[in-house]
């Protein structure tokens, strides 16, 4: 009837909050306490992600997780590479930023800086915070995100749906975590250390463990757009 609720609107409202709380509340997490995640949780974070919708079902998404004496042998190996300076993703990263995502990008970076205390110009300083992307944040715990490269731009799509299912099952499960495109750029270290086939591409990591709340890299949010900057409507 004209008027009425429609059947599950409810049961919808609730399940509606329950995502904006999780959305409002995730954010990259960049310091992290040094204790590791129980298995079965990071199980349960796996299998909710799982879930996630994929172009004809083709889950093209592998994940590769490490835990103990692995991150920190990959931790090593990875600073070992930015040392040597020599990077090479397999996916091209952007060539620039310009207009707004320029301005985005740099008000995110400047956020951190003053939250870390990074004085303008100080490249010394801000070589450190950068470093800190190669150390996992500190991060007990990394998922490294591949996808299938026959699948081509599609598949890293999907991918990256998957990688958002992942920070918001953990999000609900009290884990916090950093998604990394970043550690793309040493994709051979990564498929070498975690024994990746050539046909797949490394598309970014997942930092993640249990936030330590007193880190100072912690201590900002950054916003998003209104949706007057994002939608455009068409109705005739």
């Amino acid at each position: 009837m004209d008027g009425e609720a429609p059947p599950g609107a409810a049961s919808g409202q609730g399940a509606i909050e329950a995502l904006e709380t999780l959305l409002r509340t995730r954010h990259s997490c960049r310091g992290y306490r040094p204790d590791s995640v129980p298995r079965a949780v990071i199980e349960r974070i796996l299998a909710v992600a799982q879930r996630t919708p994929s172009w004809c079902n083709t889950q093209p998404w592998q994940a590769y997780v490490t835990s103990g004496a692995a991150t920190e042998a990959l931790r090593g190996a990875v600073l070992q590479a930015v040392r040597e300076g020599a990077p090479a993703p397999d996916i091209p990263f952007p060539q620039e930023y310009l207009g707004v995502y320029r301005d985005r990008r740099r008000v995110s970076g400047l956020q951190l800086y003053a939250a870390t205390g990074v004085a303008a110009g100080d490249r010394e300083a801000s070589r450190r915070q950068a470093l800190e992307n190669f150390r996992f944040f500190g991060a007990p715990h990394i998922a490294i995100v591949t996808t299938e490269a026959a699948l081509g731009p599609y598949g890293a799509v999907d991918c990256g749906a998957y990688v958002n299912s992942f920070m918001l099952a953990a999000q609900a499960l009290g884990v916090a975590s950093i998604a990394q495109a970043s550690l793309a750029m040493y994709a051979p270290i990564l498929r070498a250390r975690l024994g990746i086939p050539e046909g797949r591409q490394v598309l970014c990591g997942i930092s993640f463990g249990y936030e330590d709340p007193a880190h100072p890299a912690n201590a900002f949010r950054t916003d998003r757009a209104p949706l007057a900057e994002v939608v455009e409507w068409r109705d005739a």
